[in-house]
């Protein structure tokens, strides 16, 4: 039913409460999880070296330390005997993204956890769920991810 599932992820604990629902999908299902990280574009307002320079050595190690976390994820869900595949995208509006990658892979389901903003952070911050769920031509599964996870 569900081949291949796509689960955006963003490194915090809330977003990785969507894992125990993709992880049993997954050996139900015998799926490959594609796990996407979406990194947020940088913007150096002052800085001792050339901008340019110090914006490229940050988005390198952003680059770098989202790698490693998805494959840190990787690993663990591997050892259960569950395929995955590992996305960083670079720069881009995150429910964009997740939109334009679940295109491209000719994903079955979208499976994602909610920060559960509500008020002015909402208004502030937007939802990317929300976006995805309005952009989306396919299964969405979000999870709402409240407390101080």
């Amino acid at each position: 039913m569900y081949s291949t599932i796509l689960v955006p992820l963003d490194g915090s604990k809330r977003a990785e409460a969507i894992l125990p629902y993709v992880e049993t999908l997954a050996k139900c299902f015998n799926s490959k999880l594609i796990l996407l990280n979406v990194l947020e574009p940088v913007h150096i307002l002052y800085a001792s070296a050339p901008v340019d320079i110090v914006e490229a050595t940050f988005q390198a190690n952003e680059i770098h330390e989202a790698e490693d976390y998805l494959h840190s994820l990787q690993g663990r869900l591997q050892e259960q005997g569950i395929q995955v595949d590992t996305v960083v995208v670079e720069e881009g509006s995150p429910a964009r993204v997740i939109d334009e990658v679940a295109e491209r892979e000719n994903v079955d389901l979208v499976a994602m956890a909610s920060h559960g903003l509500s008020g002015l952070a909402r208004v502030f911050y937007g939802s990317v769920a929300a976006g995805v769920l309005h952009r989306i031509d396919r299964p969405l599964l979000i999870v709402r991810s409240d407390g101080d996870i």
